[in-house]
């Protein structure tokens, strides 16, 4: 996965590769035998772990996510993000069906292929950003003070 992201980083240099770095130094060791000690790269940049309003902005900034967080497959599609993820299961099939995320785990091939097509096609690039989000579109609170206040609800289905 980390060599991908590597290969990745180097094969597209006009795109900035950004990666939270988990505190954890066991998890933080496959990163420093594929990049080395010096992480530091003209468009990989490794950050501390951020606070959630600053991941969700990071994410809005982003052209596609890569996680293997349950909770980001979710989040991700709401602001029109691809999102791959590094898993080979998911709990959240739904996300699948509509197209929003796709498995790729951590096989190199995959993962490569996947990113790339992201990044090549604007097609298919389009297709996943666009899907329809299987969380709904954000404006449950708008639906809900409309019902509470009176106002008419038949365009949304309230029974």
């Amino acid at each position: 996965m980390v060599t991908a992201m590597k290969d990745l980083s180097e094969k597209y240099p006009d795109v900035d590769f950004v990666y939270p770095m988990h505190l954890n130094p066991n998890v933080r060791k496959p990163i420093h035998e594929v990049f080395g000690e010096d992480l530091t790269r003209p468009n990989f940049f490794f950050i501390e772990p951020l606070q959630y309003l600053e991941f969700v902005y990071l994410m809005e900034k982003s052209t596609i996510v890569l996680t293997d967080s349950g909770g980001i497959q979710e989040e991700a599609p709401g602001l029109g993000k691809p999102v791959l993820v590094m898993r080979d299961t998911t709990e959240r099939p739904e996300a699948l069906v509509s197209g929003t995320v796709h498995l790729v785990g951590t096989d190199y091939d995959k993962i490569m292929n996947e990113v790339s097509t992201l990044l090549d096609d604007a097609t298919a690039y389009e297709k996943m950003s666009k899907a329809v989000n299987p969380y709904g579109d954000g404006q449950a609170c708008r639906r809900i003070t409309d019902v509470l206040a009176g106002k008419e609800t038949d365009r949304y289905d309230v029974k």
